[in-house]
């Protein structure tokens, strides 16, 4: 495990928060997409430097990168040896979204560089296409798996999977 993607099926599923403490414990560099993506101010980067930006981050030997952006996927795919998806339940990730908001409103968040917000329209996205992205990232997986069976995908379903995945890391 030297090169892994930290992915889930919703906001506030833990991806920034797992891909921190991993690194802690490997000794692994840990990017989240989300401060490439927005620059300060909530103003998205373009689609080139987000490319590019990413294609950085993978060149490197050992990396760990948290963030699911579907539409540059396959630039970290290309080169992950490990996946790990995190899949907590919608409530779980609606909670610790409005937690997160509510412990960090009016400050700028340390992995995305912005200040902390919350908009109804976020609030719908989660809502709404909760299960769709279920559904589209065993799709993926599955297809990854047939295209690569040397990738390990780690499917961690509840907040004691990650605890024990964590303390299975330290050990």
């Amino acid at each position: 495990m030297k090169r892994i993607m930290v992915m889930s099926v919703s906001p506030g599923a833990g991806k920034s928060t797992l891909a921190r403490q991993l690194g802690d414990i490997l000794g692994i560099e840990a990017y989240h997409l989300d401060r490439y993506f927005w620059k300060p101010g909530w103003v998205q980067a373009t689609e080139e430097e987000f490319e590019e930006k990413q294609r950085e981050m993978v060149s490197e030997e050992s990396w760990i990168i948290d963030g699911n952006y579907s539409g540059t996927y396959k630039i970290r795919t290309s080169r992950a040896d490990t996946i790990i998806y995190i899949e907590l339940p919608l409530l779980t990730c609606l909670l610790r979204v409005f937690k997160r908001w509510w412990r960090h409103r009016g400050q700028i968040r340390e992995d995305i560089g912005c200040t902390e917000r919350m908009e109804f329209d976020f609030l719908k996205f989660i809502v709404t296409t909760y299960y769709r992205r279920k559904k589209r990232m065993r799709e993926r997986f599955r297809a990854i798996q047939q295209e690569d069976v040397t990738k390990e995908i780690i499917l961690l379903r509840s907040r004691r999977d990650v605890q024990a995945f964590l303390e299975d890391q330290k050990g």
